[in-house]
C-alpha cells in the first residue's frame, strides 16, 4: 500500500470496469428550504432549536440551498467523473403523520433522479438519513412498534413513483447512530438518554429495513436493496483478558447487533446477556424479517476504535482509548486505511454478502479558501491512501463493486452545525459559492472527469 497519492499505479483502470464511483450526501445536511413545496419539520429541525444541542446554534434549514441548486450540483458531481451519485429522500417531504403522500415532494425527488439520468449517474437513493417527521416522534418515534408501519407506507409511496428510473435502494443510513446517538448518548436528535429506549428503536430500525425489502421488491422492477451501516474495527487496548473481553462486548454492540440480525443470526447472544434489563421486546417473526435476503451491504468506513475494560461504565462495561501518536483528522478521529481493509475482509468472510459497496468514506480538515483555491492536501492523502487500501482488497477477492467519497459539498454536520467540513467540494455558506477542493480535483483526475462542467438540461 502506498502513501504517494500520486503513484501512477493507482488508477481508475486498477478497478473493476463496472465498479461504481460516487460521492454521497444526505437531505437534511445539504437540502435546506425547511418549510418549502410541504415540507414539514423534522426531528433535527426541533433538536436544532434546542440552546446547546447544535455546537454552533446552527440549523440546517438552509444549509447548501441544494434544493434550488441541485442542477449545479449534480454538474460538479459528473464533472468529477463518477458514474453514480448517492443521496436520502427526506421523508418529512412525502409524509408528516399519514393521510396521502406530499406530490411536490415527490416531484422534487423526480426532477433531481431525472436530473441524474440526464448526466450519466446512478441514482443511489437512501430512504432514511435520520430525519424522521417530528410528528411521528411525537407518537414515540422509533420506541413505537408503529413506526414500521409508517415507515413501510413511506417506502410504498416513494419507491412506486421513482422506481421505474431507480433499481438500486438504500434503506436505512447508520442504524446505530440512529439508535445509539438518538437515544443512547442523546448527541443526536430526538436526544434521549436511556439503554432500553437505545435498544427498542434499534429493534424498530432493523425490522422496519426487513418490512420494507419485499415492498420495495414489489415496486421496483429488478430492485437491488441492501443498507448501509456504520461499522468499525475494534482491537483491545492491551492484551489483558479483560481489555480483550471488553472490546468483544464493545464489537458485539457496534457491529454484530446489525450485522447478525441482518444475515439471519439474530441478536448477539453475548450482547443480550450483557443488557438483560434493558433488552429490546421481539415479537414471533421479527427476527426472521429482518434477515430479509438483500442484493448487498453498504460500509460506511471512518475510523478504528481501541477498547479497554471499564468496570461500571455503560452496559458494556467498556470504553473507547484514545491513543497517542497516531494520525488524525480535525474531528479527532483516527486515519487509518488498513481498518477499512479488515472490515471488508470481515464481512465478507463472516456474511457473504452478495456484494459490499463503501457508501461513505471520507475525512474532515480545517479548510480556508486562498486566493479563491482550498488547498486540502490531508484530505487528498487520506482519500488516496483509502482507495489504494480498496483497490489491494478487491485483488484479495473480497467482492466489494463500489465507493462512494463523503462528501460531494461541505454541509451541515449535525451536532457540529457548520464546524466541520468533509466535502470535496467547499460551500461559502453566507453566498453559497461552491470551491471545488484539491481533494476533488484529485478525485476528478483518478476518475478521469472533465475539468470544465458541461451544461446540461435541468430536468
Amino acid at each position: 500500500m502506498t502513501n504517494n497519492v500520486h503513484d501512477t499505479a493507482l488508477a481508475r483502470g486498477g478497478f473493476p470496469a463496472d465498479f461504481i464511483w460516487g460521492t454521497s450526501t444526505s437531505s437534511y445536511q445539504i437540502e435546506g428550504a425547511r418549510h418549502e413545496d410541504g415540507r414539514v419539520d423534522s426531528i433535527w429541525d426541533t433538536f436544532s432549536a434546542q440552546p446547546g444541542r447544535i455546537r454552533d446554534g446552527s440549523s440546517g434549514a438552509i444549509a447548501c440551498d441544494h434544493y434550488h441548486r441541485w442542477p449545479e450540483d449534480l454538474d460538479i458531481a459528473r464533472g468529477l467523473g463518477t458514474n453514480a451519485y448517492r443521496f436520502s429522500i427526506a421523508w418529512p417531504r412525502i409524509f408528516g403523520a399519514g393521510g396521502a403522500p406530499n406530490t411536490k415532494g415527490l416531484d422534487f425527488y423526480d426532477r433531481l433522479v431525472d436530473g441524474m439520468l440526464a448526466r450519466g449517474l446512478q441514482p443511489w437513493p437512501t430512504l432514511y438519513h435520520w430525519d424522521l417527521p417530528q410528528a411521528l416522534q411525537d407518537r414515540g418515534g422509533w420506541m413505537a412498534r408503529d413506526i414500521v408501519h409508517h415507515f413501510t407506507d413511506y417506502v410504498d409511496a416513494v419507491t412506486r413513483r421513482l422506481g421505474d428510473r431507480v433499481p438500486q435502494w438504500i434503506t436505512h443510513n447508520e442504524p446505530w447512530c440512529t439508535a445509539m446517538h438518538g437515544h443512547m448518548d442523546g448527541m443526536h436528535a430526538p436526544g434521549i438518554r436511556d439503554v432500553a429506549s437505545a435498544l427498542q428503536a434499534s429493534h424498530h430500525v432493523l425490522l422496519s429495513h426487513g418490512l420494507a425489502v419485499p415492498v420495495i421488491r414489489a415496486n421496483v422492477p429488478g430492485a437491488r436493496v441492501g443498507a448501509a451501516l456504520s461499522l468499525h474495527p475494534i482491537r483491545p487496548a492491551t492484551d489483558s483478558p479483560e481489555d480483550i473481553a471488553a472490546a468483544n462486548r464493545h464489537d458485539g454492540l457496534r457491529n454484530r447487533w446489525f450485522l447478525d440480525p441482518l444475515f439471519g443470526k439474530g441478536y448477539p447472544r453475548d450482547v443480550l446477556e450483557a443488557v438483560r434489563d434493558a433488552a429490546p421486546r421481539i415479537e414471533a417473526g421479527d427476527l426472521e424479517a429482518i434477515a430479509a435476503p438483500t442484493d448487498f451491504t453498504g460500509l460506511n468506513y471512518y475510523f478504528p476504535e481501541v477498547i479497554a475494560a471499564a468496570p461500571g461504565e455503560g452496559p458494556l462495561h467498556a470504553r473507547v482509548v484514545h491513543r497517542e501518536g497516531v494520525e488524525r483528522t480535525a474531528f479527532g478521529w483516527e486515519v487509518a486505511p488498513e481498518g477499512m481493509a479488515r472490515l471488508l475482509e470481515r464481512i465478507h468472510a463472516e456474511y457473504r454478502p452478495k456484494a459490499i459497496y463503501v457508501t461513505e468514506n471520507g475525512s474532515c480538515y480545517d479548510d480556508a479558501v486562498e486566493d479563491g483555491q482550498v488547498h486540502d492536501a490531508q484530505r487528498t492523502s487520506y482519500l488516496a491512501r483509502h482507495l489504494a487500501a480498496l483497490k489491494d482488497t478487491i485483488a484479495q477477492g473480497v467482492p466489494v463493486a463500489g465507493y462512494f467519497a463523503w462528501s460531494l459539498l461541505d454541509n451541515f454536520e449535525w451536532a457540529e452545525g457548520y464546524t466541520r467540513r468533509f466535502g470535496l467540494t467547499y460551500v461559502d455558506f453566507a453566498t453559497q459559492q461552491r470551491i471545488l477542493k484539491d481533494s476533488g480535483k484529485w478525485y476528478r483526475a483518478f476518475l478521469g472527469g472533465t475539468p470544465a462542467v458541461s451544461k446540461f438540461p435541468q430536468a
